[in-house]
């Protein structure tokens, strides 16, 4: 995706085949460190020449979302529908009318993941390399920028972070310089813990200009204003937290996160909550008019917005596997003493690594018989359920229902559905050989922090 046959000169990546033009989430610098850090983790020594080679692609990708994804320079991104089709209230491709704009939580959380994945990455050719160290530099401190808009404090004064509802939402802006928050309960809210990083002692040694401008943004604090977790603390074994939600914001997205009448699945998390199964009328929106969103947890029940691809109801392992790492990351610099309420579990607080079993243990249960030996993935009456012959063959869906698992979608996304795969296989790498049983989440032990990293 990175070759010229496929990146533009101005920076784009090509979306997919029936419109090159479509903007998806900017993954491929996450893709890469995964990749470098795994083969760190099995060989012992991580590929610095593949890195620098992808960082150098990436950077015009990353001057493309800067440049033009952020029209009116606030650091707030409007990046259409990301690939999440119709988890909104209006079809996100396509333009408001004059004068009105979308700044979106979840393009907004995608970059500042993206711009902490490229300053991490920086930093690792940094420590080989110390001309790097510039870059780091820059894309965090763009990462602070768009930190420093979500939180309120330029352009239009208004956070993306709801603070009554404990929660991120979508705002709609008005020729009028007015604003409005979009009064939804979906992925939109939750994409932006995924700009979460932990850098250790071994990434600063010589970063020392880095280093420095860490304890120049101790509390959180950009410009004067508290807009992040605080970058200078150090846990126990120094390392250092990159995040955009603090340890405050933390708990009361969880417990959202974690109801089974909102976002909570017994399969994973559900795209959008399920108060919207009575929740659905939203009022009047500027530029939009009146709006809804219904909860559908299974295949669409219109061709709107894409039609069939449904972002609002069904669990899609994409953003499932993504939210899992960032928890561990968080649970990797808090350690075991930082605990949340867990309402599903009658209130019992747990910390982050349970709370990352928690759901990825639910996660595999799309496809683990449970007790009448039936896989939740398929029908009931399908031979991959009793036939001998088909039994201990899988299907990889796109997407599952949101209330009972069943598949849906096409049925060959290896690409990301296999992603279980990995779960099982960390589960057992920890040291639970039978893991295919159901076992306490407070049971398994903590992953070094390698494993974790890979």
């Amino acid at each position: 995706m990175l070759s010229e046959r496929y990146i533009h000169p101005n920076g784009q990546i090509p979306a997919y085949e029936w419109a090159f033009g479509d903007v998806n989430p900017p993954v491929h610098a996450l893709g890469a460190l995964k990749v470098f850090r795994a083969e760190r983790v099995q060989r012992g020594q991580g590929d610095l020449d593949f890195l620098q080679r992808v960082f150098h692609k990436l950077i015009l990708n990353y001057a493309w979302w800067i440049n033009r994804k952020d029209s009116d320079g606030h650091n707030v991104f409007e990046g259409g529908f990301l690939g999440l089709d119709n988890i909104s209230v209006f079809d996100r491709s396509r333009p408001l009318p004059p004068g009105y704009t979308l700044k979106q939580a979840d393009a907004t959380g995608w970059m500042a993941m993206f711009a902490l994945n490229m300053t991490v990455m920086a930093l690792e050719l940094a420590s080989e390399d110390l001309d790097y160290e510039d870059m780091a530099i820059q894309t965090f401190q763009q990462f602070l920028a768009i930190a420093n808009t979500i939180a309120g404090h330029t352009g239009a004064h208004v956070p993306l972070w709801d603070p009554e509802a404990g929660f991120f939402k979508d705002l709609v802006a008005c020729p009028d310089g007015q604003y409005q928050r979009i009064d939804v309960y979906s992925w939109v809210g939750l994409i932006p813990l995924f700009a979460c990083e932990v850098v250790d002692q071994r990434l600063l040694a010589k970063a020392r200009r880095f280093r420095a401008l860490l304890r120049e943004h101790r509390g959180g604090l950009f410009d004067g204003g508290y807009v992040c977790a605080c970058p200078d603390r150090a846990n126990e074994r120094g390392e250092h937290l990159l995040s955009l939600v603090t340890h405050s914001m933390l708990p009361s997205i969880l417990q959202r996160l974690l109801r089974e009448d909102e976002f909570l699945s017994p399969y994973g998390v559900r795209s959008v909550s399920r108060i919207h199964a009575t929740r659905q009328d939203l009022g009047h929106l500027p530029g939009v008019g009146q709006v809804m969103i219904e909860y559908v947890p299974g295949e669409s029940n219109s061709g709107l917005f894409g039609g069939n691809s449904n972002w609002r109801g069904p669990i899609w392992l994409p953003t499932n596997f993504t939210l899992v790492q960032a928890l561990e990351k968080f649970y990797r610099f808090l350690g075991d003493d930082f605990k949340v309420t867990v309402p599903c579990l009658n209130n019992q607080k747990l910390n982050l690594k349970e709370i990352a079993n928690l759901l990825a243990e639910r996660l595999v249960d799309i496809y683990r018989r449970d007790r009448q030996g039936r896989i939740p993935a398929f029908p009931a009456d399908s031979p991959f359920q009793h036939d001998p012959h088909w039994r201990d063959l899988l299907l990889f869906y796109e997407y599952f229902h949101g209330d009972t698992g069943q598949g849906l979608g096409a049925a060959h996304q290896t690409g990301w559905t296999g992603l279980l795969a990995n779960l099982v296989m960390r589960r057992y790498r920890r040291g639970i050989p039978d893991f295919w049983s159901r076992q306490s989440i407070s049971q398994a032990p903590t992953p070094a922090p390698e494993l974790a990293e890979a």
